[in-house]
């Protein structure tokens, strides 16, 4: 079974993405699955060394940026407008990194997602292809499953 054993490395290309209350969300690209935690410094005196030590501060998890091609499904649109309009629907998801047989192996949850920025490729006549559009969302917490 392809993907079986721990070592192997998993394809960047397969995945699949999950929003709750969106049902059409078929992305080509997620960016953003990024976590760090501050590094809190202070001074020790009982360390004569270096006098500093460093401790673990707040945890911070970047926003997700995920594209897929423009079509005329307007969920996404629609909960992005709701954020413009005051009306701020948080939702979770995640992120399901698929094996060769396309069967899930890997999972990023996000919790408390809303859309902060929605963008669109530029319209131009000199290179034809798809219309992309993106979608950045805010997310709180992002967990490897």
């Amino acid at each position: 079974m392809p993907n079986a054993r721990s070592f192997e490395h998993l394809f960047n290309g397969r995945f699949v993405i999950e929003i709750d209350g969106i049902a059409a969300a078929a992305f080509v690209a997620c960016d953003g699955l990024e976590a760090r935690v501050d590094v809190v410094r202070y001074a020790d005196g009982s360390d004569g060394v270096t006098g500093e030590r460093k401790r673990p501060g707040r945890a911070h998890f970047a926003n997700l940026v995920l594209r897929r091609g423009l079509t005329t499904n307007l969920e996404l649109w629609a909960w992005f407008k709701a954020v413009l309009d005051g009306n701020v629907q948080r939702r979770n998801g995640a992120i399901v990194v698929l094996g060769d047989n396309g069967s899930p192996v890997l999972r990023y949850h996000f919790t408390e997602g809303w859309p902060c920025r929605w963008k669109t490729a530029p319209l131009t006549t000199d290179s034809p292809g798809t219309l992309i559009e993106e979608l950045e969302i805010a997310v709180e917490r992002i967990e490897r499953a």
